[in-house]
């Protein structure tokens, strides 16, 4: 049987096949490791990852250099979870990748991952970016920042608390309330400060926009070009594809154009959402799962990422991209993922009882 028909097998009536990879036909007894119905191929591995393709198709290519085990990659644009949910057992998935903690967690909670002990993940990925059983671990980092008009001085020191400042009254900039990079700061300033008090700093930094909230984040840096506002929140690395002018000429005016803070909570650290990974369950090619994990956290990798899209690497001592070391050096906040994670639904109902995006 071909290799396209074997991985259709896996997926349920009505699904449809998103990519190509060795599948197995017995189901687990519940608790146990699943039984195999073919041996693992050797010197591969099936990579089913919401991460755009051409990010880390470098990475990939560098690992079978390295390595000599070729990368099958199954490119889901949505629903990883539900997918590997689906085709149980028969999943030909070694490893599952994905964008934000939420996501991660999800796939711990719907039994999709299993433990990994390595000696090179718990020395290259701190303690706060990976699941202390092993489950889940974060490859790369982005950073929440300020972007700020560049007449605008004494901002050292600024805290995500201070944009509720009145001072800042019509003068802030954001993108929704309720897109997942703002819905997890809430929830970071929730596990920090309570309810209370983060909806009376959601109230607060509502009071102080200068337009509705929405956009996106280099419409941030955008409008305070545009003289618009003078100062609003976004990702680490949208700052790289602008100033780089990955993103167009236009673009690299409004990164040029904006000065970057590297805001801390206060008695804190920077907020981050994170890229990662986990070892699926049923992973045929398992050996050959952890040695991709180890690569994507060795030094040659993690400057591959920073490079490929302007994040931070989650190793200590690997090489930023230029652009980011401009930046500052950042210091991570030690709230748990796991809680923020588990925060988020409770910060979205925040931001609808305020009316944050109305």
């Amino acid at each position: 049987m071909g290799l396209l028909a074997r991985a259709a097998l896996a997926l349920p009536a009505g699904a449809m096949l998103a990519g190509a990879a060795p599948v197995r036909a017995e189901a687990p007894a519940a608790g146990a490791a699943p039984a195999r119905a073919e041996a693992p191929a050797a010197g591969e591995v099936n990579l089913y990852t919401t991460r755009e393709p051409g990010l880390i198709r470098p990475l990939l290519d560098a690992f079978t250099r390295s390595s000599g085990v070729k990368v099958n990659t199954v490119f889901v644009d949505k629903g990883l979870a539900e997918r590997v949910a689906a085709e149980g057992a028969r999943s030909a998935a070694d490893v599952l990748m994905t964008v934000d903690i939420g996501n991660l967690i999800e796939l711990v909670d719907r039994d999709l991952a299993q433990p990994v002990r390595s000696a090179v993940l718990e020395a290259a990925v701190p303690a706060p970016l990976r699941d202390a059983e092993g489950r889940w671990f974060s490859l790369s980092t982005r950073a929440r920042l300020v972007y700020a008009d560049p007449d605008l001085r004494d901002l050292a020191g600024l805290t995500y608390e201070d944009l509720a400042d009145p001072k800042w009254k019509g003068k802030v900039c954001l993108r929704a309330g309720q897109h997942p990079y703002n819905t997890a700061l809430i929830a970071a300033h929730l596990v920090r400060h309570g309810e209370e008090r983060t909806e009376a700093w959601l109230r607060g930094l509502k009071a102080n926009l200068a337009r509705k909230a929405g956009g996106g984040d280099r419409d941030v840096a955008r409008d305070i070009v545009a003289d618009l506002c003078d100062l609003g929140l976004g990702n680490s690395y949208y700052i790289g594809l602008m100033r780089s002018g990955r993103g167009g000429p236009e673009q690299k005016t409004w990164g040029d154009g904006v000065q970057v803070v590297l805001p801390t909570f206060r008695g804190g650290g920077t907020h981050v959402n994170v890229s990662g990974a986990v070892v699926a369950r049923s992973a045929p090619n398992r050996d050959n799962a952890v040695r991709l994990l180890e690569y994507l956290v060795s030094d040659e990798a993690q400057g591959l990422y920073a490079r490929a899209d302007y994040e931070y690497p989650v190793k200590p001592g690997a090489p930023l991209d230029p652009l980011l070391a401009d930046l500052g050096v950042l210091s991570v906040d030690p709230t748990p993922l796991v809680e923020i994670a588990r925060s988020r639904k409770a910060a979205s109902l925040l931001v609808d009882k305020v009316g944050f995006d109305r």
